[in-house]
């Protein structure tokens, strides 16, 4: 979204204050709407059985022991949730802190962070994190309140950045594979898991071959509502004209110059950025995961209220009347 270009020389607490503004204003619409905002989906409280109807209840929710008793059918009837546990994996590697728009990739993820925090905001609602830093994994209890969001987006802004590396052999970052193990450690109750990042770590040459963070996050999506939120800058899909340019990788600190006035390169690195793009959209899509592509020259709020609108329609189209919330 446009931003005001002096932001990122403004204080942190003055960002925190602009950039909740901006969340409230723009969001206004959904913050007053369903319990859970962001992924459709059933509740998990047991609220009895009832008997089972072909074409319409899924055989995995079959009550067995009501059925062998009275030798009818019977279904599970759960309730909606009345308290959602969000959980966050905001991605801090090297390759985050890359932008060339209005803002940088880690800012993106940061007012990410925000949005989502303050649509799941609600009474009896918690919010606990992991975050990726050049140190290593930080973790925020679930908790709730607006107090607690706010201390977690303080420390976002306020985090050191980590620099370009200065070559092969110096120490990376907590992969995506790690962060996504210990969020599985943590979120013990069925709820939602976001994950914020780029998820370029680990992906193969072989668009066939699964990256390594692809099994946890399915094993993640298998218990909880999983939205995958891909940040992404228009150099990272296709480079401009510009002459002689040194190119360096962020997570390794390898080094390449190149001419980008040539136009076949320019032609190659772009189809190469659109099949690794589409490798990742296929990753998440084998994972069960929602999926929210957001970039750094786009109006970020806008593509949030797409997204959580289109899905609250798909929502109340699958289940009209039912008990519904989330966020995918």
């Amino acid at each position: 979204m446009p931003v005001d270009p002096g932001l990122a020389e403004l204080a942190p607490d003055e960002r925190l204050r602009r950039l909740e503004l901006t969340v409230r204003r723009r969001l206004d619409g959904l913050l007053h709407g369903q319990y859970r905002g962001l992924l459709p989906g059933p509740g998990s409280e047991p609220a009895g059985s009832r008997e089972y109807r072909p074409g319409e209840d899924e055989v995995r929710r079959m009550d067995w022991a009501v059925t062998a008793r009275t030798a009818v059918p019977h279904v599970r009837e759960v309730d909606a949730d009345r308290e959602l546990t969000t959980w966050l994996l905001v991605d801090g590697s090297p390759s985050m802190e890359f932008g060339t728009a209005e803002l940088d990739k880690r800012e993106l993820s940061v007012a990410a962070v925000a949005a989502i925090g303050f649509l799941t905001a609600g009474v009896g609602n918690r919010l606990g994190a992991q975050v990726v830093t050049s140190s290593g994994l930080r973790g925020f209890p679930a908790r709730g309140g607006r107090t607690h969001l706010l201390s977690l987006l303080r420390t976002l802004l306020n985090a050191p950045r980590s620099g370009l590396r200065d070559g092969p052999g110096v120490p990376a970052s907590p992969d995506l594979a790690d962060a996504l193990a210990a969020v599985h450690r943590v979120a013990n109750r069925r709820g939602l898991v976001v994950v914020v990042s780029d998820f370029l770590d680990g992906l193969p040459d072989d668009p066939d071959e699964p990256p390594p963070w692809e099994r946890l996050l399915r094993r993640l999506a298998v218990r909880h509502q999983v939205l995958a939120v891909e940040v992404t800058d228009p150099r990272e899909l296709e480079l401009p004209d510009v002459g002689l340019v040194t190119l360096v990788d962020p997570e390794t600190g390898h080094r390449r110059e190149v001419s980008t006035s040539d136009r076949r390169l320019r032609d190659r690195y772009a189809a190469a950025a659109a099949a690794q793009r589409d490798q990742v959209r296929q990753v998440l899509r084998r994972s069960g995961a929602g999926h929210l592509a957001l970039r750094t020259d786009r109006d970020w709020c806008a593509d949030i209220v797409r997204h959580v609108q289109s899905h609250r329609r798909l929502a109340a189209a699958a289940a009209p009347g039912a008990g519904r919330g989330g966020l995918s």
